[in-house]
């Protein structure tokens, strides 16, 4: 039988579907294992300041649920069914000894049920370094700002004493300087999605951010350029697809099937709010300064709009996604955010508000972790489609 080499896109894919596909986490076993003494610290979605943990020393970890592939049994014990399923697949894992390898947990400031996730860990796992990571309601620079330096310096000395040794400024402005580099990478992977979505399929583009989560920053960066050389050798069919930019998926991640099946139905996804944690700084930190104070900037004033994030005026619902539309060409806009999910179901009536003025196509459904039938959504997905074609025909 001849067997044909495969393409280095495929390759790279595989590689990332393997990654994906491990809830042992196996590769951040092998990076503690390659050295003694490392240690793994995981973080839950949307944003940590990952800098610390890599001045440390240390592996960030993103812990995104269970997906569909894992059945949960215990976690379903830990909480009600009336909310989403990411904290019972996350609490699942921990207590099927999955995230043994991880020596902390970060609980980042996203709703009231990942507060009380952190609550939990610490009861449950007692001998583990657990902390709820807070972040400014108020974006003056002395004053929320202050509180956000205070609130990362806590993070600091408690990863050095973990750590066993003291993170520098130099440190900090070194893993900085790293994660500047990742984010260019990730800034022109999406740049690229955005101009041929024909070559980068979102479904691919996804489980290059998933490899992330699990991979040292160093190696993503070289693994999400290589995916972009490699993508633009491989000629793939146009097609007269919607441009659609997705919205609400930015804590609890859609199976892959659920990307596929938007894909499938004659959508390009051309921005998304997956992952945010590769995109939440939207551009370079200063790597050259009071690194805190740097990072606190940053987040204050050069950061991703979520319904996780405060915003102090209504009047600024809607400008970041209208800018998304607008930047990235698209044609409609598709609300999919997990059940039960409050932050972004409450923000979703005010996007739609804004959409419907300015005469922007949108339409919404729900879905789960685990959600089984796809076949509605890619209905729904298809229709919507077609709309936006014979409005602009029309």
């Amino acid at each position: 039988m001849v067997t044909h080499p495969i393409s280095p896109v495929a390759a790279i894919v595989e590689r990332c579907q393997a990654l994906f596909d491990d809830l042992d986490f196996n590769v951040v076993k092998q990076w503690k294992a390659a050295v003694p003494g490392r240690k793994a610290i995981g973080y839950m979605p949307v944003y940590v300041p990952r800098e610390l943990i890599h001045a440390a020393g240390m592996l960030p970890v993103g812990i995104l649920g269970g997906g569909d592939a894992l059945e949960v049994i215990q976690g379903d014990a830990y909480y009600q069914s009336y909310i989403c399923r990411i904290p019972r697949s996350t609490i699942e894992l921990g207590l099927t000894g999955r995230l043994d390898c991880l020596d902390g947990m970060l609980f980042p400031s996203i709703c009231d049920v990942i507060r009380n996730l952190s609550g939990m860990w610490q009861m449950l796992f007692k001998d583990k370094y657990v902390r709820y990571i807070d972040v400014p309601q108020n974006y003056e620079d002395e004053i929320g700002g202050t509180f956000y330096v205070q609130e990362m310096q806590i993070l600091r000395e408690e990863l050095a004493k973990l750590g066993g040794r003291e993170i520098t400024d130099a440190d900090l402005n070194a893993s900085i300087a790293v994660y500047n580099d990742n984010r260019a990478a990730i800034r022109d992977l999406y740049a690229y999605r955005a101009a041929k979505p024909w070559q980068a399929p979102t479904a691919e583009v996804y489980l290059i951010l998933r490899a992330g989560m699990v991979l040292p920053v160093e190696e993503h960066t070289v693994l999400a350029r290589e995916y972009l050389a490699a993508a633009e050798q491989v000629q793939r069919p146009k097609r007269d697809n919607a441009r659609v930019v997705i919205t609400g998926g930015f804590c609890e991640q859609p199976p892959l099937a659920l990307i596929k099946s938007i894909e499938m139905a004659g959508c390009y996804i051309v921005d998304d709010d997956y992952m945010l944690v590769t995109r939440w700084l939207l551009g370079d930190v200063s790597a050259n300064g009071d690194p805190l104070r740097e990072l606190s900037r940053a987040f204050l004033h050069c950061s991703a709009s979520t319904a996780a994030k405060y915003e102090a005026t209504r009047e600024e619902k809607g400008v970041f996604l209208m800018k998304q539309v607008k930047t990235r060409g698209a044609e409609g806009v598709i609300f999919a955010a997990p059940s039960f999910c409050d932050p972004a179901l409450l923000e979703r009536p005010m996007l739609q508000d804004v959409l419907t003025k300015h005469g922007i196509p949108h339409t919404a459904f729900k879905y789960a972790e685990n959600t089984g039938q796809m076949a509605p959504i890619r209905e729904q997905a298809g229709t919507f489609a077609d709309s936006i074609k014979l409005w602009n025909a029309a």
